[in-house]
């Protein structure tokens, strides 16, 4: 009698094991496949680095609010570039975004002479707009980190799909893509930040701005410490 109660309850108990234990192999796999991949490019890899989050353990954005952020990184990096700010009022206007900013982009937005410093930074969103668009789908390819995304491409896409134009073609990869993704930015920028302690220059070829740009989206695509796109970090 006891054998079979034993029987009963070690069969309940290995399927949540099981369960349980597919979680870190997904989060492993990821890992080891981002680092087969860096260590073809040449990048160096450090096997202590974390793995990223796992599907059940990530924020799956929704795909309007991926679209909002979108054309809210679109807008501040236009102003970034071009220092104009009547035409950032325009966009605002033209893309019915006046509630799609955070408070830092708002701030940024309402100053009519914003320091140079501050155009800089807001200019390299348009990275996060290429990271955007790309797990949106609309964007076919999340090329390799070492050279400035397509802006005329992207300038053209919003001006010819506009908010309503994005929000009926974008469809949001699953979240494996954007985790694997993720993952993958996560180990190019700690080599990138190991190669700038050591006095070096990024390792095969890579971008530094585009690195930390597309760490920085990614980080809030898969909600990374659930922190808000002001305060997201990139921890390597």
């Amino acid at each position: 009698m006891m054998k079979r109660i034993f029987s009963v309850l070690l069969a309940l108990i290995l399927p949540v094991q099981t369960a349980v234990s597919q979680t870190p192999d997904e989060a492993q796999a990821r890992k080891a496949r981002s680092i087969a991949q860096l260590q073809s490019e040449g990048v160096p890899t450090i096997d202590h680095l974390p793995a990223v989050e796992t599907e059940s353990g990530s924020t799956r954005r929704d795909r309007k609010v991926v679209v909002q952020r979108a054309i809210a990184l679109v807008i501040v990096a236009v102003k970034g570039e071009t220092g104009d700010h009547a035409m950032g009022q325009t966009l605002i206007r033209q893309f019915d975004a006046a509630q799609f900013f955070t408070p830092k982009e708002r701030a940024f937005m309402d100053d009519p002479n914003p320091s140079e410093q501050d155009r800089v930074n807001f200019a390299w969103r348009y990275e996060g707009v290429h990271v955007m668009l790309w797990a949106l789908g609309i964007a076919p390819e999340l090329e390799r980190p070492d050279h400035i995304c397509d802006v005329p491409f992207i300038a053209n896409t919003l001006r010819e799909l506009g908010t309503d134009g994005l929000m009926r073609r974008a469809r949001l990869r699953p979240q494996k893509e954007l985790l694997d993704a993720a993952d993958l930015i996560y180990r190019y920028d700690w080599a990138v930040v190991n190669a700038r302690l050591k006095g070096e220059e990024p390792p095969a070829g890579l971008d530094k701005g585009v690195v930390y740009e597309r760490h920085y989206a990614f980080n809030w695509l898969i909600g990374y410490m659930d922190q808000d796109w002001d305060d997201i970090s990139t921890d390597t």
